[in-house]
């Protein structure tokens, strides 16, 4: 298994975005309200992996993985690196939703009374998507073991 590729993340957010575009589009109207909380969930588990990967990084640097006491088990780095990879691509994809959103709303802002108001919720749910992102390759990079090279990419040594 090798490291999430940030292309395939951009390829997956600009494919959502514009099959989102279309949905909101024609679904637009029946939407709830978008508020400030909307996406403020994404942002409190993209703080969660942030400090999870400083804390692996910390263990990591200091050659404390293995077993024993205060050392980082080496299945909970594996785990961590899942993490990392499932957070990424629901980063990226729930991205490309809240793009098509904030895209489809700031046309529409002086027109639609509505379109206003769940502009800012929009922006912070897409804001907040991206900062999963960030956090999801973060922890996906301090999982990373010293003596991998920068390019071992796939896991094979030539």
């Amino acid at each position: 298994m090798g490291p999430t590729r940030k292309r395939d993340l951009l390829a997956g957010t600009a494919l959502v975005a514009v099959v989102g575009y279309v949905v909101v589009a024609g679904l637009y109207r029946f939407f709830p309200p978008l508020t400030i909380w909307t996406g403020i969930s994404l942002l409190a588990v993209a703080g969660v992996e942030a400090g999870w990967a400083f804390y692996v990084r910390s263990k990591i640097g200091a050659g404390e993985v293995g077993f024993g006491d205060g050392r980082l088990h080496p299945l909970a780095a594996a785990r961590s690196v899942m993490v990392a990879k499932a957070s990424a691509w629901v980063g990226a994809l729930v991205l490309g939703w809240w793009l098509a959103v904030v895209v489809y709303l700031l046309p529409r802002r002086d027109v639609m009374r509505v379109a206003a108001e769940d502009t800012a919720g929009a922006v912070v749910a897409g804001v907040s998507a991206l900062a999963l992102v960030v956090a999801a390759l973060w922890l996906q990079h301090c999982c990373k073991s010293p003596q991998d090279s920068p390019d071992d990419q796939d896991g094979v040594r030539e």
